[in-house]
């Protein structure tokens, strides 16, 4: 009879690990290369957001002379783990399916998919409407004697800080699949703790967001909706007590 497969030691985990980070590495050498033969191309898209909303006389800034090529390779490196996303998540899922059973292994594609895609939207709804609706907000203050000169390199970790912890937080729904899955959380369990999680969630919104209440509300909002998205997958895909041990394991 198929099931979970025999316990494995703890080196062997590590080894697989391991092979698996490899693998994830490789990868994102050869895409960061070409990211960075394409590093012009991807600071004007990334700053694009912001010079548009840019007052008059003012720019983007180089404030020490090295600014500019490390700005570069943090953005093409950034570009990597964006495009590689959809592998690492293929890795992450290959690494976890030995403890699953055989019949939650077949999902694979749709977890790569399903994930890849939540982690775009994150990042998309960052650079799409949370960017604007930002810069031109603060950038207004920008005016009489004041300019605004952004230095390149705050900007990329602004930009990066944001575009990552947007694509990670609407992972949410996956990852509360996964804890469903295993039978840790109940779709009861969240709505009779919705309250305390709504606080978990503006705290996650603090820690990914810099220290202004706009982001971190443009965060919080988005979180709060995934939460209640996440009760329903809890309540569809949730582990039921009452499967026999034949229907899991075919």
């Amino acid at each position: 009879m198929a099931g979970i497969e025999d316990k494995i030691p703890l080196t062997a985990h590590l080894e697989e690990l391991r092979s698996r980070i490899i693998k994830i590495v490789i990868l994102l050498v050869i895409i960061f290369s070409f990211c960075y033969w394409q590093s012009e191309f991807l600071l004007e898209f990334v700053t694009k957001p912001v010079v548009k909303h840019l007052p008059p006389d003012s720019s983007m800034a180089m404030l020490k002379l090295t600014e500019g090529f490390f700005t570069e390779l943090k953005l093409s490196l950034m570009a990597a783990v964006f495009f590689g996303m959809p592998y690492i998540l293929y890795q992450l899922w290959k690494f976890v399916a030995p403890g699953l059973y055989a019949h939650e292994k077949k999902y694979v594609v749709s977890f790569v998919i399903v994930s890849s895609l939540l982690f775009f939207l994150g990042a998309a709804f960052a650079y799409y409407i949370v960017f604007p609706f930002g810069f031109k907000f603060f950038l207004n203050y920008a005016k009489g004697d004041v300019i605004a000169s952004l230095s390149l390199q705050w900007y990329l970790s602004f930009v990066v800080r944001l575009i990552l912890g947007f694509g990670i937080i609407f992972e949410l729904p996956v990852f509360v699949l996964f804890l469903s899955k295993m039978g840790l959380i109940t779709a009861d369990f969240m709505k009779k703790n919705r309250r305390y999680a709504i606080v978990i969630l503006f705290i996650a919104a603090a820690i990914f967001t810099p220290p202004d209440v706009f982001t971190q509300l443009m965060m919080a909002g988005p979180l709060i909706l995934l939460y209640e998205i996440s009760v329903f997958v809890a309540k569809i895909f949730g582990r039921k007590s009452d499967l026999n041990e034949e229907d899991i394991y075919e």
